[in-house]
């Protein structure tokens, strides 16, 4: 099991990685998009659409490289005077109860949102026609990521169990 915990963090830190740098190709976007301001006297037709849906698909797809790091809030204040044992099957509970229950309905809805706008060809309404059905399967790519990333964290705190009955 734990080289299944591994695995997935292998799997999230890689692609938070990989995702990472896409905040430097929004920031170009939107330095364009102010100088032709300055320059031209108007912005770009495209610019704000793709920074909009760019920086979407940026936020959720770290969501769990966030998750692996702990970055994102918890109730660390609480959870600290516990034992190890009982911060354990809290995880355990908290995730198996509220965490991934919720994930699989954003995964269920997160796919029907994204195919009806693969189905119709849906597009930004701005001056340009931009496909938004590439952003809105980021909403399924990033639940299926925080998902694994939460079988990974009860993977941990079921070996934290083991560990605590074994001593």
């Amino acid at each position: 099991m734990n080289a299944i915990a591994k695995a997935i963090d292998s799997l999230n830190e890689g692609f938070g990685r990989l995702i990472a740098p896409l905040l430097a190709v929004i920031t170009l976007i939107v330095i364009y998009d102010i100088a032709m301001r300055f320059l031209i006297g108007r912005p770009s037709d495209w610019a704000f659409d793709v920074t909009k849906m760019l920086f979407g698909a940026h936020f959720m797809l770290m969501a769990a490289y966030g998750l692996r790091h702990h970055a994102h809030v918890e109730v660390d204040v609480l959870k600290r005077l516990l034992s190890r044992r009982k911060q354990a099957v809290l995880d355990i509970l908290g995730y198996l109860i509220f965490f991934i229950p919720f994930i699989w309905m954003l995964i269920i809805y997160g796919w029907a949102f994204f195919e009806r706008s693969f189905s119709r060809g849906e597009t930004t309404y701005g001056m340009v026609a931009i496909p938004v059905y590439p952003v809105k399967s980021v909403i399924v790519i990033a639940a299926v990521l925080i998902l694994l990333q939460a079988v990974a964290i009860v993977i941990r705190a079921i070996q934290q169990l083991r560990e605590e009955n074994a001593a």
